[in-house]
């Protein structure tokens, strides 16, 4: 295992007492049926292709101002690099795999040409059962390509505050699912933030702008290519 992530996961075994995000800014986010309503005009004004990014706080950017999150970043990456696609920041903080995939037939309907999935992590700082997990993952990579969307599944870890053989279950829960599925996996979606405190905010669980910078390179990556 690389010292970056050991260095994570000691800083998030350290923290994970103090962890709120299920209920951080859930309660002032959008109802849904306004946001699916914003996201269809939206999309009647903008033909390019979508690349949907559907995940909890490290998709929504929390703790930094919205053009720096990381699907903000990608948006100028990808214009930059002269491809016409449209980023749609599908991130709300605290989200489970549960939630996400209660979510996903709305994102549906937009036909995403791309879905990058960031969601799991939260299910394991609360220790939900790794099989719950891995089967709503599977369910949400298997509705977005039953709709013709390509999907990139990034992994996680976490500490293993619940015992090792649990962190070690959820870790595979990732590279698992995208085999089955044949998804195109982003080994840990933290790789070179987590660990590093100057790319890291107070509470040592969100990146920076400048970590988020470093997430849209280890996103980018991947992404290019499918373009």
């Amino acid at each position: 295992m690389k010292r970056s992530m050991i260095v994570f996961l000691g800083i998030m075994a350290g923290i994970l007492t103090n962890w709120n995000c299920a209920r951080t800014k859930r309660e002032s986010m959008p109802d849904m049926d306004h946001e699916s309503a914003t996201l269809s005009e939206s999309r009647d004004r903008d033909i390019r292709p979508i690349i949907l990014a559907l995940g909890n706080s490290l998709t929504a950017g929390a703790g930094v101002d919205p053009d720096r999150s990381y699907p903000a970043g990608l948006q100028r990456k990808i214009d930059a690099a002269g491809y016409r696609y449209r980023v749609v920041n599908a991130g709300i903080s605290g989200e489970t795999s549960s939630e996400g995939l209660d979510r996903a037939p709305d994102f549906r309907d937009l036909r995403p040409a791309i879905v990058i999935v960031e969601l799991g992590a939260n299910d394991g700082l609360r220790g939900m059962p790794i099989e719950a997990t891995r089967r709503n993952l599977a369910a949400i990579v298997s509705l977005f390509q039953s709709a013709g969307a390509k999907v990139i599944l990034a992994g996680m870890v976490v500490p293993p505050n619940y015992g090792l053989q649990y962190s070690e279950a959820f870790r595979k829960i990732f590279p698992e699912v995208a085999e089955q599925f044949g998804a195109t996996l982003i080994p840990f979606f933290l790789e070179g933030v987590g660990g590093h405190p100057e790319l890291n905010q107070d509470d040592g669980l969100h990146p920076t702008a400048d970590g988020y910078d470093l997430i849209v390179e280890n996103v980018w990556d991947v992404l290019k290519p499918m373009l």
